[in-house]
């Protein structure tokens, strides 16, 4: 009876227009637009909407995408994933209900995981993941294509790092969304650039894109781009967000780097190490000619010694030498050395050399040679020794004759 006494002093409503002042204050009190993050849940479709429950574990809000918006969205979130959204409340003025009219949404980090793990263990089966398809990185590009965002702080950083490195390569930009539902449009540009690598003179191609969270990575977790990046001629080089950010790309990929200047260090050498490591090489090849040029002056003195060893007049000298030598030899063992030195030749009147008594008989010629000249002589008588010798012979004559045994 209190309050009523002070009805006057109060304002009236009735159900539709409190419920309307109720709209007009949030309307006014509330940002017209603003990001939520929560967990989808019992999403359910009814005359093209799609009607859902927004949660954090603690308190839940309803939601609703018109189906206007849903047939623009680029990711439809299902039951468990997590979400961010772009909304705004709506205000039920019949019902008094209060709900988040969706104008937007993307993954949330618990849906991109999920996916990740999804594609992951249909993909891994295949091969698409085992080092032994790994392609290795040619050591000297010529040309390579960058595939990133354009204009983009990335880009920048690669091409800086490029000229750096090895201004000699050629870089071939190939413009390409990098957020959002772009899968197909990036599968197309892998693929015409694999169509034409051969004429582009392209060697390896860099997929790229700069910082951001990891449900802005979400696109390279697609199993269409990850097949698309298995079937490509060229040798793929993934460098995709932070370091500790890992995509279903990266694992495809023949190499993957850290971040997108990383990606252009692991497929560029580096200008100033290959000038080090050439100057390094340049002494070792002096070195080595040096030493290959000193054994092949000592060779070219021992060939140079011997063919003078080998020139006609020494060859003749040292063949006269040795025939001298020889003629020597020969006339120490000549017979008619032996003659001079006072020894004879005794023959049988057949010009046979007598070596023995037995040979002849008293009274028989034969001829003994002297140094000067010969003599002929008759046997008077046999003398043998004793011991007997049977090199020796006697000849008639006032005294006895020297004999030689000869063959």
């Amino acid at each position: 009876m209190i309050e009523f006494e002070r009805e006057g002093s109060l304002p009236r409503y009735s159900v539709q227009a409190l419920n309307e002042a109720i709209g007009t204050l949030v309307e006014r009190g509330f940002a017209p637009r603003f990001l939520l993050e929560a967990t989808v849940s019992r999403p359910k479709l009814s005359k093209g909407h799609l009607w859902l429950t927004l949660s954090d574990g603690h308190a839940s809000v309803g939601g609703v995408i018109w189906a206007s918006q849903l047939s623009r969205l680029r990711f439809v979130p299902e039951e468990g994933d997590g979400v961010v959204v772009v909304g705004r409340l709506n205000f039920w003025v019949a019902q008094a209900r209060l709900s988040v009219q969706i104008l937007d949404v993307r993954p949330g980090l618990s849906a991109v995981l999920r996916r990740f793990e999804r594609v992951r263990a249909e993909l891994e089966p295949e091969g698409l993941f085992a080092l032994q398809r790994k392609r290795s990185l040619p050591p000297l590009p010529r040309r390579i294509a960058l595939l990133t965002s354009v204009p983009s702080s990335a880009l920048a950083d690669m091409l800086r790092t490029a000229r750096e490195r090895w201004p000699a390569t050629a870089v071939l930009v190939v413009p390409i969304p990098v957020q959002g539902a772009v899968e197909e449009q990036i599968c197309r540009a892998i693929t015409e650039l694999g169509r034409r690598a051969a004429t582009l003179g392209v060697e390896a191609l860099v997929l790229a894109r700069g910082g951001g969270s990891r449900e802005d990575l979400a696109v390279f977790d697609g199993e269409d781009l990850a097949r698309c990046l298995a079937a490509c001629p060229l040798p793929v080089v993934c460098g995709l967000g932070h370091e500790d950010d890992t995509t279903i790309a990266d694992l495809v990929a023949d190499y993957r780097a850290a971040t997108p200047t990383a990606a252009v260090v692991a497929l560029l050498p580096d200008r100033h190490t290959v000038r080090a490591g050439l100057e390094l090489s340049r002494r070792h090849l002096r070195q080595l000619i040096a030493l290959r040029l000193s054994a092949a002056l000592e060779l070219l003195k021992r060939q140079g010694e011997r063919l003078r060893d080998l020139r006609p007049r020494r060859l003749l000298e040292r063949r006269r030498a040795d025939l001298g030598q020889q003629l020597r030899l020969l006339q120490a063992l000549s017979p008619a050395h032996l003659l001079d030195r006072g020894f004879s030749l005794v023959r049988d009147p057949q010009g046979r050399l007598l070596r023995s008594l037995q040979q002849v008989q008293p009274g028989q010629s034969i001829s003994v040679e002297l140094r000067d000249g010969r003599l002929q002589a008759r046997v008077l008588s046999l003398q043998p020794e004793s011991p007997p010798e049977p090199e020796r012979a006697t000849t008639a004559g006032p005294g006895p004759i020297q004999t030689l045994s000869g063959r």
